[in-house]
């Protein structure tokens, strides 16, 4: 067996490269492992809404040099970033769900493409409908702030919910990420093998 502390030789890593089969062999038990642990411990199902966001830039070219339009998206998209995280709209969608921000903000939510055009409102729950029901919720308190604070960003600003019905659901982690996970596990833990733990060559 080599030593760990010894760093592999030549020699080991060219019989590494030869051992195609150990490397198939560890792709797929590995990939069999990663598919039973999704089976045995699935991850949530995530629920999307989304809400569509057009700040009409081509109206407000008049207002703002071409130079600026690139921050004016920027800062308007944060504003609204901000306002979506906002306690008063996780109220709402706590109190409905019966859940608290806190737990909203630790991971259940989560906010996709915070820029010009369709913006997805994730919600995270071993309960699909569960997360069903925050998806929507959380689009559709996002749009009900917005408009109560239009004052508040460009005038040309529009907020439409595009999908806070029927909405989609998958689990948050795919099984193809599993198993790919556990391939490339396997392939380590036995190209590890084949360097460090070898059996000794007799004499």
């Amino acid at each position: 067996m080599n030593n760990l502390l010894t760093p592999p030789t030549f020699d080991d890593l060219l019989r590494l490269l030869r051992a195609w089969r150990l490397w198939f062999l560890g792709a797929l038990l590995g990939g069999l492992l990663g598919m039973a642990v999704y089976a045995l411990f699935p991850p949530d199902y995530r629920a999307r809404a989304t809400v569509m966001v057009d700040f009409n830039v081509e109206q407000s070219w008049a207002e703002i040099p071409d130079r600026e339009v690139f921050y004016f998206l920027d800062r308007e998209a944060r504003n609204l970033v901000e306002l979506a995280w906002a306690d008063d709209v996780l109220k709402s969608v706590a109190e409905d769900a019966g859940l608290d921000g806190a737990t909203l903000r630790s991971g259940v939510l989560t906010l996709s493409q915070p820029a010009d055009g369709g913006w997805h409102f994730y919600a995270d729950s071993a309960d699909a409908s569960l997360a069903v029901k925050l998806a929507a919720a959380w689009a559709e308190a996002f749009t009900v702030k917005a408009a109560a604070s239009a004052g508040q960003f460009t005038p040309y600003l529009v907020i439409t919910p595009t999908q806070t019905q029927n909405l989609p659901v998958t689990r948050a982690v795919p099984l193809g990420t599993y198993a790919l996970a556990g391939a490339g596990l396997g392939m380590v833990l036995l190209a590890f093998w084949v360097l460090f733990f070898r059996p000794a060559k007799r004499s």
